[in-house]
């Protein structure tokens, strides 16, 4: 019996790499799925390969997630074709100028890290916040949300990503405790994957990424599908009743003596 059949899961970022890794990983479970992405030629692609491929039903919402309004419209969306949402899985991340990115502590811009915490932490916020109340009168929630070990490692040079992941681990686990009554339960998965932005990161610092992969016990960067997204399944079942508030390190146990991740810049 598939997993998740039966069940509505509303996931972010779902247009590629670990959100598109989850989303197919939840449609081959039986998933309905409402995929939220502001790229709407990946996202609307998404949601036919996920029909064509698993059967299962997909709507997709273009959605610019730093945006409450654009939040509240995605929800209600799942809302009104769906009736419910199960499932939350918070995925959406890119940088205001696009690319890999990278910048000292001092170089920061405010519009840098505004936008960071607006997309990375108060999406999730608002998010949560809106499909609360159905999961609450349910009795059964799960979201999953996708921080980083560039958090907490405090990875150099990217403090705005690393701001935002670890508040969001922050709202997660204080979430977690607050809607444990509701049979809620609210975990964060740290991943490492070979995702679009591994590659970007690679391409800029080749050593750095063979380093990178020379330490790793498990020698590989992790599918998105088979690896990321066998976990957020877990976490997203019923098998998960009983496990809140806890952060998956979904790494192929890169954090268990820490990550070697420190791309060049020039000095100050």
């Amino acid at each position: 019996m598939k997993r998740l059949r039966g069940r509505v899961a509303l996931i972010t970022g779902a247009g590629a790499g670990i959100g598109r890794g989850i989303a197919r990983r939840f449609a081959a479970e039986g998933a309905s799925l409402v995929l939220a992405e502001y790229n709407a030629g990946t996202g609307a692609q998404v949601a036919e390969e996920v029909r064509r491929e698993f059967g299962v039903a997909a709507e997709f919402v273009h959605a610019d997630v730093s945006r409450r309004a654009d939040v509240g419209k995605m929800v209600q969306s799942a809302l009104d074709r769906f009736g419910r949402v199960d499932i939350l899985v918070n995925n959406a991340w890119s940088r205001r100028q696009g690319g890999f990115g990278a910048a000292r502590v001092e170089k920061q811009l405010d519009e840098d890290l505004d936008h960071a915490w607006r997309l990375g932490a108060m999406s999730a916020l608002w998010a949560m916040q809106a499909v609360f109340p159905p999961m609450r009168d349910r009795r059964w929630g799960r979201i999953v949300n996708l921080c980083s070990l560039n958090g907490v490692n405090a990875h150099p040079f990217t403090v705005d990503y690393n701001m935002a992941k670890e508040a969001l681990r922050t709202l997660t686990r204080t979430a977690a405790r607050e809607w444990a009554p509701y049979q809620i339960c609210c975990n964060v998965i740290c991943p490492g994957a070979a995702t679009e932005a591994y590659r970007q990161f690679a391409e800029a610092n080749p050593e750095n990424a063979a380093a990178l992969l020379k330490l790793n016990p498990m020698g590989r960067m992790g599918d998105p599908e088979s690896d990321i997204g066998s976990v957020a399944l877990f976490l997203a079942s019923e098998d998960c009743r009983y496990l809140t508030g806890n952060t998956l390190f979904v790494d192929g146990g890169s954090h268990i003596n820490g990550a070697p991740w420190s791309p060049q810049l020039p000095e100050s």
